[in-house]
């Protein structure tokens, strides 16, 4: 059985400084880094949005397709990363969970490589972390959060903790980096 990491959104525009920052954002990028290794496949995923999206009537303009803030955090390694998954692409289009790409199908991938087992970081905890790991299990496969390679808008005081309980009762397991 094969295993992959799945690192979810770590680009610039929800780190400290970006248009819809995450509190220490960036404090994941060293624990994202040091782990990669420890995977037979990484995987990344990307909001990808276009200028103009019914989105942002939710959100402030983010991760705009191209732009510095679209990329990923300069710290993070991306030289391991297999396969980067582009989302929210369409106007139309929220994006949420990795396994909404437009480009590649997360699903038709996992399957393919016979990976079973899917490690889940990156930001945030509470919206694309949340939706990606419930599609994952939704999906049948083996699926962990590693609860030090997250975090979360915190919209509300705790939504972190609710967000890491519901992925929990659906099925995810939550470890810790120094437990993988």
């Amino acid at each position: 059985m094969k295993n992959a990491l799945l690192i979810v959104d770590v680009q610039n525009d929800f780190c400290p400084g970006g248009s819809l920052a995450v509190s220490d954002g960036d404090k994941i990028v060293p624990i994202i880094n040091q782990i990669e290794d420890k995977f037979d496949f990484v995987i990344s995923s990307q909001d990808w949005h276009p200028a103009a999206t019914v989105h942002f009537e939710k959100w402030p303009p983010h991760c705009i397709a191209g732009t510095f803030g679209a990329d990923f955090h300069p710290n993070l390694i991306t030289d391991k990363i297999d396969l980067k998954l582009l989302k929210g692409t369409g106007n139309k289009d929220d994006g949420y969970s990795a396994f909404e790409a437009t480009n590649v199908s997360l699903i038709d991938y996992l399957h393919e490589n016979q990976i079973q087992d899917l490690y889940v970081c990156g930001l945030a905890t509470d919206y694309c972390v949340k939706a990606t790991v419930l599609d994952a299990i939704e999906n049948g496969f083996h699926t962990y959060v590693i609860t030090d390679a997250v975090a979360a808008v915190n919209i509300e005081k705790g939504d972190d903790r609710k967000a890491l309980n519901e992925m929990y009762l659906k099925g995810c397991t939550l470890i810790e980096s120094d437990e993988i």
